[in-house]
């Protein structure tokens, strides 16, 4: 049932991309016109961020595909961690253009240029509606999707820097203040920037199989070692596959236990780690003084 939930979960999530990706493609093409026409590089930076929008919505689509793709014997895990490279990649290109915009930023501070106000408010508007119908159709699949999140991430930035270019135009149209335009633009960038390297952070942590920072390995050992028959646990690992499967593999002291008690040993486990932890894939070796260290992390040997 899970599993069918998901599947119609991710079909609705590749659908709405494909929308969203329509409407970004759609008003970045009016927003560069509009922005040369006007003269704004707020309107630009905001074009920059839509045409980035569907290009990283492209790219969550296909991760979504591939993750969908069952596994094999190359592939023994399927291709789960493409949505992650996907975030990575996504955010990634958002950091490189807030840098950009800086640049061009500066260059508009030292020598401002006017701008039409109106016609700016007028495309803006535009921009604003399709990132707004944008974040809606993504918004309940970004709660559950690390991908999904960063393209919905690219669309509610775009969201507020539209409305930020809105209110930039109106001072702009009344009092010719073509400083804010630049000041819009990094303000903007600084808030998208923010918000990147958040999701590049947490992407590269589940890269480099790093455990859940919602999750202790001691306490996690003191909750295994207290069931009943565990007299030890060591050499654990703890990793994330992605965003929904967290791992957990490890050494088990029984004693003298009969393996044929093992089984339910195992059992009671693999509830404790689901339960508490979230933890759905338990694999763990049972033995009697096997290891000569107790480590609950394995030292690397050099």
């Amino acid at each position: 049932m899970f599993h069918d939930h998901q599947h119609v979960t991710t079909e609705m999530s590749g659908s709405r991309l494909l929308i969203t990706m329509i409407l970004n493609f759609g008003i970045a093409a009016a927003e560069i016109i509009g922005g040369i026409l006007s003269g704004s590089l707020s309107l630009i930076s905001d074009a920059l961020h839509n045409f980035s929008d569907g290009i990283a919505i492209i790219i969550s689509y296909f991760a979504i595909r591939l993750k969908l793709r069952p596994r094999d014997t190359h592939y023994t895990f399927g291709l789960k961690r493409s949505e992650i490279i996907a975030a990575i990649i996504n955010a990634s290109t958002l950091i490189i253009i807030c840098f950009y915009l800086f640049k061009e930023a500066y260059q508009r501070f030292i020598a401002p240029e006017p701008i039409a106000g109106g016609l700016m408010i007028i495309v803006a508007s535009f921009g604003l509606a399709a990132n707004i119908a944008g974040t809606l159709l993504l918004r309940s699949g970004s709660k559950n999707s690390m991908n999904i999140r960063s393209a919905y991430l690219h669309l509610l930035s775009d969201a507020v820097s539209s409305l930020a270019v809105i209110l930039g135009g109106i001072a702009i149209y009344f009092f010719h203040v073509y400083w804010l335009d630049p000041l819009l633009t990094v303000l903007i960038g600084l808030y998208v920037l923010k918000e990147s390297y958040r999701i590049v952070a947490e992407a590269v942590q589940i890269i480099m199989m790093a455990a859940p920072a919602d999750i202790s390995l001691e306490n996690l050992k003191h909750e295994i070692e207290a069931v009943t028959g565990v007299q030890n646990l060591h050499h654990a690992h703890l990793w994330q596959m992605n965003e929904q499967d967290i791992h957990f593999e490890g050494h088990v002291d029984v004693g003298e236990m009969p393996v044929s008690k093992t089984g339910d040993l195992l059992h009671q486990i693999e509830h404790l780690l689901m339960d508490k932890y979230a933890v759905n894939h338990v694999t763990l070796q049972f033995e009697c003084n096997q290891c000569s260290s107790k480590a609950l992390v394995k030292k690397t040997e050099r």
